[in-house]
């Protein structure tokens, strides 16, 4: 592992049910993520999803690729363009640098209307992994 490697990407299906129970889990209420009506009304054309749930989504990834025994040491993200029901978000991810048992991976989520997530993920990795 070295830096300018890239993880294989995730693609997720942004389901309405995806979106909700992500909304419902982080206890994140807001009427724009499970009322298709408010978010209308709030100047939305549908519900989205909350930073929680990408937050988490990215989490899994990063764990999915360096494995369970790794650390989440740092988050860093910015959403940008919504992710709607019926869209698909693909995450990609390249290590921008790796020492001292930890590596820096710069994340992008992609959707069909732009990047909904960017930012830098620092993971602590299992001891003889570097």
């Amino acid at each position: 592992m070295r830096a300018g490697d890239e993880l294989p990407t995730l693609t997720i299906p942004l389901t309405r049910t995806l979106i909700v129970a992500g909304a419902v889990a982080s206890r994140d209420y807001q009427d724009v993520h499970h009322d298709a009506e408010a978010a209308r009304a709030k100047g939305s054309p549908e519900i989205f999803m909350n930073i929680l749930t990408t937050n988490g989504l990215v989490g899994r990834y990063i764990t999915d690729h360096f494995g369970p025994r790794c650390t989440l040491r740092k988050v860093a993200i910015r959403l940008g363009a919504p992710n709607y029901p019926g869209d698909t978000m693909v995450l990609s991810g390249t290590i921008t640098e790796v020492s001292d048992g930890e590596a820096v991976v710069r994340v992008v989520g992609a959707n069909g209307i732009g990047h909904h997530v960017t930012g830098t993920v620092t993971v602590g990795l299992p001891e003889g992994t570097v």
